[in-house]
């Protein structure tokens, strides 16, 4: 590791990606501190505790545990140093609006099984996509996620050409899928996972295919504590390595230069050889920087392709949900509609697709006893009017739409209720337009053509988090850590 002995850097935002830059940067010898503006770390993956109930306010899915091996295994630790694991199983319930219900679980065989029931053939259409998400994932993690191509000439080398070569790099995903599945729902099945990427089967490249290796054979697992107890164990690693917290700090400006950065909070400024920042890429340089240290303009951020926003709502209820697994996605037969009111014809979805997380399935901490524990979460437009009349009527809509294709009727059962939508993004993380996830893994807004780690204007300020290369996730944002710490060492170590 690269030595940043006697560097001081100031860490702007405490979520995944700052958390993860800071653990590298105080490992290579640096004199950490990171700000957080709100009251806890996490970013996005904050927890709301209320009344006996605590909740994942943003990220429920701990995939690509691969991720998480490497990243703790950088500092010689393990992830069960600090927390467990539990498979879950199924992976995820899906019931279909039709009246269809099927389970996803770690039985292959099983799972072709239902896949042939649909259409014949199916099942080793199955094998065949999951065989090619494997190598895509492998070569795709290796080769262009961990190493940071930024520019052009970068993908003209010929053993990135050789690398490349059969990978399913091009075209949408909704064309991918249709090689190799004609029934819709199947297609939906293999398709769910973008919006963890944020975007539709339309404008997603076919080369996301990967994230069904990531669902199918990785697993889908739940750690100790929830994604929250993810968030404390990456901390206390930055703890151990030395990196200084501070929470209700929030930064008002980024001045001076490298070597002699002011870092302006209303605690009073804090001084820096060099800065990072996590904060929302598009809030850092419209709202932190002057003019002419921003890398692009106002009209840059405003054409950009974001990913959808959210309406949430998190539910303390009475009794159990025995109908709903830990994960449960429910799905119109037809959910062109919906992603079509997200990135087409914004709008409140008429028909909407969403998720239940219901992690008291797995975990008795999370609710008083004879309680349940839920959120319900719909994609919706970023920047989409979020008024309490428009909440008021699209809860009433929801939970009818859970009691009817579910058959779990949670309207007399709630004691406690919270949602969370555009304006609370938009307020709670700086977000712009309230996107819940950040730029969208559109053709042309993937690797080189996301906003880069380093800022274009000002010598010494580094970006991390969704924004940038290799984007959005939870897992990705953990590289992206890794990845803005290298460009620091390239420049300083």
């Amino acid at each position: 590791m690269e030595s940043l002995d006697g560097a001081s850097i100031v860490v702007i935002g405490g979520g995944v990606g700052g958390l993860s830059t800071a653990c590298y940067l105080a490992d290579a010898g640096a004199d950490v501190h990171v700000i957080e503006k709100n009251e806890q770390l996490g970013g996005r993956a904050s927890t709301l505790e209320a009344e006996g109930f605590r909740f994942d306010m943003g990220p429920s899915w701990y995939l690509m545990p691969d991720v998480f091996e490497r990243f703790f295994g950088d500092f010689d630790r393990t992830p069960s140093d600090y927390y467990e694991l539990t498979h879950l199983d199924p992976h995820y319930r899906i019931f279909f609006k039709d009246g269809d219900q099927v389970d996803v679980t770690a039985d292959l065989e099983r799972t072709k099984r239902i896949f042939e029931s649909y259409e014949g053939g199916a099942g080793e259409a199955l094998e065949r996509y999951l065989s090619k998400s494997r190598e895509n994932y492998e070569v795709g993690m290796k080769h262009f996620v961990y190493e940071d191509r930024e520019r052009l000439r970068d993908y003209l080398d010929l053993d990135v050409a050789r690398q490349a070569r059969g990978l399913s790099l091009l075209g949408s995903m909704q064309d991918h899928v249709e090689n190799y599945f004609e029934h819709p729902k199947l297609q939906q099945i293999m398709q769910y996972t973008l919006v963890f990427l944020g975007g539709s089967p339309k404008n997603t490249p076919a080369l996301y295919n990967l994230m069904s290796h990531v669902d199918f054979n990785l697993g889908v697992w739940y750690p100790e504590d929830g994604l929250g107890g993810v968030i404390d164990g990456i901390a206390d690693l930055g703890r151990e390595l030395g990196v200084t917290y501070e929470t209700n700090r929030p930064a008002t400006a980024i001045k001076g230069r490298e070597g002699a950065f002011k870092v302006e909070t209303p605690d009073g400024p804090l001084t820096a050889d060099l800065v990072v920042s996590n904060a929302d890429y598009a809030h850092t340089e419209q709202d932190l920087l002057s003019p002419e240290r921003r890398g692009y303009d106002a009209d840059y951020w405003e054409s950009r392709t974001y990913a959808p926003s959210a309406f949430l709502l998190y539910l303390g209820v009475s009794g159990d949900v025995p109908e709903l697994a830990h994960h449960t996605l429910v799905l119109p037969t037809d959910w062109e509609e919906h992603f079509d009111q997200i990135f087409e014809d914004p709008q409140w979805p008429d028909d909407p697709a969403y998720y239940c997380c219901v992690p008291s399935e797995t975990d008795d901490s999370v609710a008083p006893a004879g309680h349940s524990n839920l959120f319900v979460l719909v994609p919706i437009a970023p920047g989409l009017e979020d008024t309490p009349e428009l909440r008021s009527r699209y809860r009433d809509l929801i939970l009818e739409d859970v009691a009817e294709h579910t058959g779990t009727d949670l309207r007399d059962r709630i004691v406690f209720e919270e949602s969370f939508c555009v304006e609370d993004f938009a307020d709670r993380y700086n977000s712009f337009k309230g996107t819940a996830l950040g730029m969208a893994h559109t053709l042309r807004q993937t690797a080189l053509f996301r906003p880069p780690h380093r800022s274009k204007e000002v010598d010494g300020l580094y970006f991390a988090g969704s924004y940038t290369t290799p984007g959005i996730g939870v897992p990705m944002c953990l590289i992206s850590g890794e990845l803005t710490a290298e460009k620091v060492f390239e420049d300083h170590g």
